[in-house]
């Protein structure tokens, strides 16, 4: 129930916010004030004002990828308005968004349309090319699989440090992310730049999708270290406090399941009374 209460509180929040932004745009490309307020049907109607399919809703409300469909539905929005410069978009993320709000209540911002042909000349092909193998490289890397690394040395009689691995992300059962606004492909901490990736709000509920299997005894599976307060390895620096997807990913073997009773004698493991024979 806390949840869905969350959830239903985002979609308030969010229609209210797009609509507090949009709602003189939806009037001046011929539609009604009160659908730039309600939670869904209004992303249906802003794609149908830019002349995009409705599809990209599902793109739009993934966690991360929605962040780059966002930057792409704000250019179009700009582009059917007239405003069809680079810099327009510019000045909307150098204002957190209120040029985008003055644009929309602005008494001369006409409803000019969609024109392909401005849109090809504005973005070249490798631009279109790079945002659409970052979105599809995200839903892969997200809710199907993702390289690892070996961080330490716990498993060395079966996998050593630094061996580079698939992971897969839906055999489990795959964890919606929590952290909506980070950036895409990596974990905690932007490479070279070596800051962290995200923002720790808003977070999303806890979601699982259903699993293919279920954890047996003895899988080798991937995790979030629970204590995790580190950003990286081996690597003296300040406590830091991370969202639950954000941290540290272990891997490990799991020798029990739930139900078990797990004992520890003289170094060996015994499950249910029964020494665990590991490969």
């Amino acid at each position: 129930m806390e949840n869905i209460s969350s959830i239903l509180y985002l979609l308030f929040f969010a229609g209210f916010f797009n609509g507090f932004i949009y709602w003189k745009g939806y009037v001046k490309a011929g539609l009604k004030a009160w659908q730039a307020f309600v939670p869904i049907y209004n992303i249906v109607i802003q794609l149908k004002i830019i002349e995009r399919p409705r599809w990209w809703i599902i793109l739009l409300f993934l966690p991360v990828i929605g962040n780059i469909m966002l930057i792409v539905i704000i250019y179009e929005w700009l582009h059917v308005f007239g405003y069809r410069k680079k810099r327009h978009l510019f000045y909307t993320f150098l204002t957190a968004g209120i040029y985008l709000i003055y644009v929309n209540y602005k008494d001369d911002t006409k409803y000019v349309g969609r024109d392909d042909q401005t849109i090809l000349k504005s973005i070249t092909g490798w631009a279109g090319a790079i945002i659409f193998a970052v979105v599809a490289a995200t839903i892969v890397h997200t809710y199907f699989m993702r390289p690892m690394v070996i961080p330490t040395s716990s498993l060395e009689k079966s996998l050593l440090v630094g061996d580079f691995l698939f992971v897969s992300k839906f055999h489990y059962g795959v964890r919606t992310p929590m952290t909506p606004i980070a950036f895409p492909m990596v974990h905690d901490t932007i490479p070279i730049l070596k800051t962290r990736s995200y923002l720790k709000k808003p977070q999303l509920p806890y979601f699982r999708l259903p699993a293919i299997q279920k954890i047996k005894r003895n899988d080798i599976v991937v995790f979030n270290w629970p204590a995790d307060t580190v950003r990286q390895f081996f690597v003296k620096e300040a406590r830091v406090d991370k969202p639950i997807d954000k941290k540290a990913n272990y891997v490990k073997r799991a020798v029990g399941v739930p139900g078990d009773t797990l004992e520890v004698r003289n170094g060996d493991v015994y499950i249910n009374a029964e020494r665990t024979k590991l490969p």
